[in-house]
């Protein structure tokens, strides 16, 4: 009995996804409720008509009814408790219907509603058996070998490294990727969806029924024929999958139960897609989403429209890297005379050749390209025998993951690669570092110091009368009016846009070769360690330059002094002793007290000379350490506020270049 069959090959197929449908048409209209729960969309497995199918179902009905007659009784007692029972399994849940022979049935017949009753008894029961039997047999789930989970793993870090940096939608494509990939790895892995794809007139709908081997997709003249994608799977344990493709259980099939098939094709779930050129903008959006999670696709074209611009330019162009998951069908062929046919089939692989499709040819991997005629079947055990090795393979799922990775590394090349060094230069840093102590004024600090070093150094060693003299012109000189009463604001102003400038250009050396999102990061991030970088220049170089108090003395100054006080004792000493002698108080003799002064008055200056000779060194020596104290604390102040976050940000750049590169495989060992 063909009916019973195929519903229960339904069944088993698939027991999570009801429809409901003709439920709430027994609810509404009961007199016109039907014991088998199709409803007016069912389409027989046989791919007859209704009516035709109720002609073929005549001389099973009229066993069904002899049977009911010779057990009266009991059919009445079954009917009464399907009566009082609410729970009746197949009135309470949509079960799948398609592929079931429709019967009328005339209420009128207490013998016939007892009939329905018992069968569909039987067909629950037939069901919660399948049901059982799918239950203990779950497909395995889908597993990714190392290469393929190293470069989800590295996406998934990319995306989360760049999400402070990059707007959602630039990341959009990788967390679709990332989403998809991880809902298809807990779904069945020993089943591959492959969706069947075309324009309008095609033969996409007699392909999908060639393939069957039997009647399930609609087709005709009327356009659109394919409103809705149908499935149709060749064993058990695909609900899931065709869950997530969104198709309900009314539009879903089995093929025509073929040993050889199934045996052929066991794992393939094939989907009918709407057409690709479709005037209803809603049949282009099906297919744009479910070509977006099938693992394979065989795109169907015809001899006129298959160098059509929209087919090449939104479909295969794109998907050009998705080539090992591609199968290319000239169908139709039976319409070509001669030897057209092989040169259509040339022209075709020349246009996807220029479209970026690898073709399969010589053992390499790419798309299948076939010729074929649906409507007189020339070619279908090619593509059928095709098709079944490559879902014999297992791995058209994990080819696909892996093409929409490639893919969505491609779209975010422009924001991770650009083909230029990148980086801080130790150039770069020293220059940064060298205007901020210019800001600073490092270097007039550190000659300010040599000179207080070497005044220090006279003021201590010089003659008493040299030091008396400058004494006498610093009390002299007016203490207002030495500098212009402007000039200390003038100066602030200037520090203050040497440091703006040296914080622009560090930020334009740094973001110098980046991509445009990570280059404005670098800047923003200059930009915020800048403020309030004068003042705390300024507060660093109160505290870091000259100390307070004179500058530090050397050990040979004591003997410098001494030596001073020694001639300055025998300019005295002569002098007196010249007093002396003009006032008669001692005996006249110039020679002597004439040698004293004139070695008192020769030696001052000599000793103040050569000290001022031997202090240059020292004095050099500690003007370049208050020099170098300021330039490292202005360093010091820059590198904290800017250099570390501009450092920071580049290491993010490289971490998730490191990252990118993993993705696109150059990370992968």
């Amino acid at each position: 009995m063909t009916a019973v069959t195929d519903q229960d090959h339904t069944d088993e197929m698939d027991h999570v996804t009801h429809t409901g449908d003709a439920v709430a048409a027994q609810d509404e209209h009961p007199e016109n409720a039907s014991p088998v729960a199709g409803g007016p969309e069912a389409t027989p497995a046989n791919g007859l008509p209704v009516e035709d199918a109720e002609k073929a179902s005549a001389p099973e009905d009229a066993d069904d009814h002899a049977r009911v007659r010779a057990d009266a009784d009991t059919s009445g007692r079954t009917e009464s408790k399907a009566s009082a029972d609410p729970a009746d399994p197949e009135e309470s849940t949509g079960s799948w219907d398609d592929g079931l022979i429709a019967r009328r049935v005339n209420e009128t017949t207490a013998a016939q509603q007892a009939a329905a009753v018992e069968i569909r008894a039987s067909r629950a029961q037939a069901a919660h058996s399948a049901h059982a039997a799918q239950a203990a047999h779950v497909p395995a789930p889908l597993a990714y070998d190392g290469p393929l989970r190293s470069r989800l793993d590295a996406l998934r870090e990319l995306v989360g490294l760049s999400r402070t940096r990059l707007d959602s939608g630039t990341l959009a494509e990788a967390g679709r990727v990332l989403d998809e990939a991880a809902a298809r790895r807990r779904l069945s892995g020993q089943h591959t969806v492959v969706a069947i794809a075309g324009a309008t007139g095609s033969g996409k709908s007699q392909l999908f029924n060639a393939l069957a081997g039997v009647a399930i997709s609609e087709t005709g003249v009327r356009r659109p024929t394919t409103a809705a994608p149908i499935a149709c799977s060749w064993s058990d344990g695909a609900a899931t999958l065709i869950d997530r493709l969104g198709i309900p259980g009314r539009l879903r099939r089995r093929p025509l139960q073929s040993a050889e098939m199934e045996a052929q094709l066991r794992g393939l779930v094939l989907v009918d897609l709407p057409d690709h050129d479709s005037a209803a903008v809603a049949h282009r959006e099906q297919v744009d989403r479910v070509l977006a999670l099938v693992d394979a696709v065989i795109w169907v074209v015809d001899p006129e429209k298959y160098a059509d611009a929209i087919l090449h330019e939104r479909y295969l162009r794109p998907m050009a890297g998705h080539a090992e998951v591609m199968f290319v069908v000239l169908n139709q062929i039976d319409r070509l005379p001669g030897e057209a046919a092989d040169q259509v089939l040339d022209d075709l692989r020349r246009l996807l050749d220029e479209d970026g499709i690898a073709l399969g040819e010589y053992g390499e991997p790419g798309a299948t390209v076939l010729s074929l005629s649906a409507l007189t079947g020339d070619g279908i055990p090619e593509l059928r025998e095709v098709l079944g090795q490559f879902v014999m393979d297992r791995g058209a799922a994990a080819r696909r993951i892996s093409a929409d990775v490639d893919a969505a590394a491609w779209r975010l090349r422009p924001v991770y690669a650009t083909g230029r060094r990148t980086g801080l230069s130790e150039e770069a840093r020293d220059e940064f570092a060298a205007r901020l102590a210019d800001s600073v004024g490092a270097t007039a600090a550190g000659e300010a110091a040599e000179r207080a070093w070497l005044r220090n150094a006279n003021r201590a060693c010089g003659t008493p009368w040299l030091r008396l003299w400058r004494w006498y012109n610093d009390r002299r000189e007016p203490i207002t009016g030495r500098l212009p009463i402007r000039a200390q604001a003038d100066e602030e102003a200037t520090a203050r846009q040497r440091v703006e400038q040296a914080v622009r250009t560090v930020a334009d050396r740094a973001s110098g070769g980046l991509p445009a999102p990570w280059a404005q990061a670098v800047r923003e991030a200059a930009v915020r360690g800048s403020q309030g970088l004068p003042e705390a220049l300024d507060e660093l170089a109160a505290r870091a330059g000259l100390p307070v108090g004179r500058p530090p003395r050397p050990g040979w100054w004591p003997a410098a002094v001494l030596a001073q006080a020694s001639m300055t004792i025998l300019q005295v000493v002569g002098g007196l002793w010249l007093v002396g002698q003009i006032i008669g108080f001692m005996a006249p003799n110039l020679g002597v007290p004439v040698l004293l002064m004139v070695a008192g008055i020769i030696g001052g200056p000599l000793v103040e000379w050569s000290c001022r000779m031997a202090a240059r060194g020292p004095a050099r020596r500690y003007g370049l350490d208050a020099e170098r104290r300021l330039r490292e604390a202005a360093a010091g102040c820059g590198r904290a506020r800017v250099l570390d976050p501009l450092a920071a940000e580049l290491l993010r750049y490289r971490e998730v270049r490191e990252q990118y590169a993993r993705v696109t495989g150059a990370g992968v060992g």
